[in-house]
């Protein structure tokens, strides 16, 4: 039970498994049958192939067991053994033990703080572990929600590298992923590379439209229709990674700036609330720039 009365369901003696490798025969039977010999019972179960000839497999299983991490040894053993022969890379993870975030942030606070209300609402399925800003606009309404909240200003010009080493020392080894919540600064290569876990981003836009700064007054000025937001994984090319989710709404001639930046936000919002939300339970598998999303 949540502070807000919401129960959240127990994900006590639960795991989730992710197979992934080339399709073949046999392979959901064989899964299958590591988790039914371990006496694992299978509550859920999504499955994908490119191509039943040679394609890619992908599966997503959440079952439970009792006393799972007791057995969870043994069944880490009896899939390495038993998958290695068909070439299947696979994690396994319990459920019982949220994914640790951490958000980087800036001066829009929509994204950032609609997160925070989630989480305490129970619907964000983390813990998070604190909240990075270049600005500290954000400071006291962080704090409000309970969540360490440190303040690292980002150095002008290209050279980022004191701001970057400070944000990984605050980073390295208490967080299981990252999410850039309107976080306006370019992240370079060997700041992902040191950091070596996944980082989520929201574009402010229907990425690949309208890339780079005011977006939305480009957007206005090109008269569009529809503006959206994309959740992506970051990557060392700027806002080409894999893309988790996308979402428009219907805007008129009669909307303003001010009106395709109020209603973005919204979009915003939500697009990465749903990202963050697949992502902590293990629903989306990356595949090359392309996502899976069970």
């Amino acid at each position: 039970m949540t502070a807000s009365g919401l129960t959240i369901p127990a994900l006590v003696d639960q795991a989730c498994l992710i197979v992934h490798g080339p399709d073949q025969p046999g392979i959901v039977s064989h899964v299958s049958a590591v988790i039914t010999r371990n006496q694992g019972n299978i509550t859920a179960l999504d499955q994908y192939s490119t191509d039943p000839h040679g394609g890619d497999f992908f599966q997503r299983i959440v079952f439970h067991r009792d006393n799972l991490g007791g057995a969870m040894e043994d069944i880490q053993a009896d899939l390495a053994e038993t998958l290695a022969p068909y070439g299947m890379s696979w994690s396994i993870n319990d459920r019982s033990q949220p994914k640790r975030m951490a958000v980087l942030a800036s001066k829009e606070d929509h994204c950032l703080l609609d997160l925070l209300w989630r989480h305490r609402r129970g619907e964000l399925p983390v813990t998070i572990s604190m909240v990075i800003s270049n600005h500290t606009t954000t400071a006291d309404d962080v704090r409000s929600f309970g969540v360490p909240f440190f303040h690292v200003p980002s150095q002008k010009g290209p050279d980022k590298s004191r701001s970057e080493a400070e944000i990984l020392r605050l980073l390295k080894g208490n967080v299981d992923f990252v999410v850039l919540a309107r976080y306006m600064q370019i992240i370079s290569d060997d700041f992902l590379d040191r950091l070596a876990v996944p980082v989520i981003n929201i574009h402010h836009s229907f990425l690949p439209a309208f890339i780079g700064a005011e977006p939305y007054r480009r957007a206005w000025e090109r008269g569009v229709k529809l503006i959206g937001a994309t959740a992506h994984y970051v990557t060392g090319e700027l806002d080409e990674g894999p893309i988790i989710e996308q979402d428009t709404v219907r805007v008129t001639h009669a909307d303003s700036v001010a009106d395709l930046r109020q209603r973005g936000a919204e979009v915003e919002r939500s697009v990465l609330s749903r990202a963050v939300t697949w992502h902590a339970q293990d629903r989306v598998i990356r595949n090359g720039n392309h996502t899976i999303v069970f």
